[in-house]
């Protein structure tokens, strides 16, 4: 399996991501083969050879050749959608899109439809988060991991005027996610930078094992050379253990509940977080019938899902443990189908097959609205979804 690790050691923006994957070997033609499916004129892709201290690589410019109009996050949505992009392209650029605009919106108490993205919504913004999802794919990697990200300080002047480092947006799209400081009086990761990193890497630690192909440099456009402003990509294959991440188990025994508050229960631990919720009869002192609740979920979610328990439940005590979990690299994306669309989740399992589960729910919607076998509608995604990987 193809594996990346961007390695942020000096924070990480989107032409520096994009810099980096055109570092390691993919082929810019290629790359702006696959951006025309935008539909979107006016510009062209430079390249050139940089260096930031004792460290070069690949400069990426987006040169507007046209004059481009600010656009609102409901434009950008449009002009993906209205693409010829490849669907999972498509899709998971889109995901980053909304997550940007979904930050800006929480940091300036607005609709996300609403939101004008300003430096986001510009031309080169638009070309880095598709170029970089689409040079992931042209790349073959099929898992995706970084460092801890370095956060700046200081402020930074832009048109929502003067906010300080990191910027609202940044530390809103980081929630969840490993940061460290970065000790330096500028912007280290940028709103765009998280949005892609966050969105396409599935673990945030140290270097997986792997056998290195290649490394590469994407350099930024800031000059100073004290962190040096580049982002380093590591290209290799793994045959190694499966990624896995460190995950919490909470539990607790429960024998004088009212049975239909369960249902209430679980839905509430999936709403505020919970990976998995378990509900699992058994039998404790003088024989008395109970249930085991068992909830799977990340180290951070432990205090909200305690208050979840013991608010949503009859329970004196929640016990905890940590855990490792193995997980088999996926991603998720969606099929048109003649009844609409279906997500689709694809694994990949060590023996190199790959596993395709439709969503139950999608599935189901769509065999009610239109009146069809939901078996019809669920073997129609998985045959989608199969010509969609080829």
């Amino acid at each position: 399996m193809r594996i990346a690790y961007f390695d942020a050691f000096s924070g990480a923006s989107g032409d520096m991501i994009l810099g980096a994957l055109l570092d390691v070997g993919l082929p810019q033609e290629e790359l702006e083969s696959g951006l025309k499916a935008l539909n979107l004129p006016g510009w062209s892709l430079e390249t050139r050879r940089e260096a930031r201290g004792a460290i070069t690589g690949t400069r990426l410019v987006v040169r507007e050749e046209s004059r481009q109009p600010h656009r609102h996050y409901r434009d950008l949505k449009s002009l993906l959608e209205r693409s010829r992009l490849p669907e999972t392209v498509r899709e998971t650029s889109l995901g980053i899109l909304r997550r940007l605009a979904e930050a800006e919106a929480r940091v300036h108490g607005m609709d996300p439809e609403e939101v004008h993205f300003h430096e986001v919504g510009a031309l080169d913004t638009v070309v880095d988060i598709v170029g970089a999802v689409l040079g992931l794919e042209l790349l073959g990697i099929r898992h995706a991991a970084c460092s801890p990200l370095p956060l700046g300080r200081g402020f930074v002047e832009c048109s929502h005027g003067r906010l300080p480092l990191p910027a609202p947006a940044t530390v809103a799209l980081l929630e969840g996610v490993p940061i460290r400081s970065g000790d330096a009086s500028r912007e280290l990761v940028t709103p765009t930078g998280a949005a892609i990193l966050t969105t396409v890497c599935r673990a945030f630690g140290p270097i997986p094992p792997m056998t290195l192909e290649k490394a590469g440099y994407g350099v930024g456009s800031h000059p100073e050379e004290n962190p040096p402003n580049v982002l380093r990509l590591m290209v290799g294959e793994t045959q190694a253990e499966l990624p896995s991440r460190p995950l919490l188990v909470l539990e607790t025994h429960i024998d004088d509940m009212n049975p239909e508050f369960y249902d209430h229960l679980l839905e509430g631990c999936l709403r505020d977080g919970a990976l998995d919720v378990s509900l699992i009869p058994m039998h404790m002192k003088k024989n008395r019938p109970a249930v085991l609740v068992r909830v799977l979920a990340e180290p951070e979610r432990k205090d909200q899902l305690l208050r979840r328990i013991f608010s949503d439940t009859s329970s004196l005590g929640v016990r905890w443990y940590a855990v490792e979990r193995a997980e088999l690299p996926r991603r998720t994306f969606r099929v048109t189908t003649p009844w609409g669309p279906v997500t689709v989740k694809e694994a990949h399992a060590p023996d190199g097959s790959i596993r395709i589960q439709p969503e139950y729910d999608d599935c189901k919607r769509a065999a009610r609205e239109h009146n069809v076998s939901i078996v019809v509608v669920y073997e129609e995604a998985k045959r989608l979804a199969r010509m969609s990987d080829g």
